[in-house]
């Protein structure tokens, strides 16, 4: 199946199964391992494309994102918190909580900086304003980089760790903001790329290993591929109608690991392709990402 007019560029469906809301695709080198979520069915899969088995637990709420940890467990953001979880047993330790406690925010898009932390944002469950962007280390301590957030997005960082990425999907921007290596605040923000030209919102997002960000455009079913500078360099047909987040992986990294919307449950989000819901993974791209940096570990660019 080809997934542009670029017929060197091919995607393949790895799921057996749909998700209602695939998410937050990570890649694990140490294991050759790709986890991902499905966020309504409150469940992390992984897939060992080597041997080919699928696995899969159930956690006790709906899932924002995940990222790895040091210690081999996942970063989870949950609905009222960020914890630990076992990927094995679903078993989950408390890092952080929010507080106060909220019915009408959880948290959503999150990804492990280049310092070791978890920047996760929140999103209002009836668009409105509510959420907050949280930065967590691994000892559980948590500061407030941004508030009034409808829906947190496209959260990455460039590969020195100095420019973070990120969206709020409602008002169809990607922001880039001056990122310290300390505890410093985040600088006023300048856009970066304006995903209003594609009659989009942008979803998630991730860095390659030169620098590119590459962002779902949810809404048209396109993977944009914008220079450091926010210049538009690829625009790609995804593989279905919806598609989520993305993520490099395989052995060298040069694969993108794409996820879908089935049915989102808000009902604003309904796919209309057979496929949708669907994990893929798209080759051909010449392209390589980062390995993911992991909670709790000096950056791999800190070194």
């Amino acid at each position: 199946m080809t997934a542009s007019s670029d017929t060197r560029i091919v995607a393949k469906c790895i799921s057996p199964t749909p998700d209602m809301l695939g998410e937050s695709p990570v890649w694990d080198d140490r294991i050759n391992r790709l986890y991902w979520i499905d966020s309504i069915a409150r469940t992390i899969r992984h897939h060992d494309p080597e041997t080919g088995a699928f696995g899969s637990v159930v956690l006790p709420s709906t899932i924002g994102s995940i990222g790895l940890c040091a210690d081999g467990r996942l970063v989870v953001g949950l609905v009222d918190g960020v914890y630990l979880a076992d990927p094995a047993t679903g078993d989950c330790e408390v890092l952080y909580l929010v507080d106060p406690p909220s019915d009408r925010m959880r948290l959503n898009d999150g990804r492990v900086d280049r310092q070791g932390r978890f920047v996760v944002g929140g999103m209002g469950l009836f668009a409105e304003p509510v959420g907050e962007l949280i930065r967590v280390d691994q000892a559980g301590r948590a500061e407030t980089l941004a508030t009034g957030i409808r829906i947190s997005n496209a959260l990455c960082f460039s590969p020195d760790g100095r420019t973070m990425y990120h969206a709020d999907s409602l008002d169809r921007f990607v922001r880039a903001y001056d990122y310290g290596h300390g505890d410093d605040p985040l600088s006023a923000p300048r856009v970066f790329a304006d995903t209003q030209q594609f009659n989009s919102s942008p979803d998630g997002a991730t860095v390659d290993a030169e620098g590119f960000v590459w962002v779902t455009l949810v809404n048209v079913g396109k993977i944009a591929r914008f220079t450091p500078a926010g210049k538009l360099d690829r625009l790609i047909d995804a593989p279905t109608d919806m598609p989520t987040c993305l993520c490099f992986g395989g052995p060298d990294l040069s694969t993108l690991y794409v996820t879908s919307i089935k049915d989102s449950g808000s009902g604003r989000a309904i796919s209309r392709h057979p496929m949708g819901g669907h994990m893929f993974a798209l080759e051909g791209l010449g392209v390589r990402g980062l390995p993911e940096e992991r909670l709790g570990m000096v950056g791999l660019h800190d070194e």
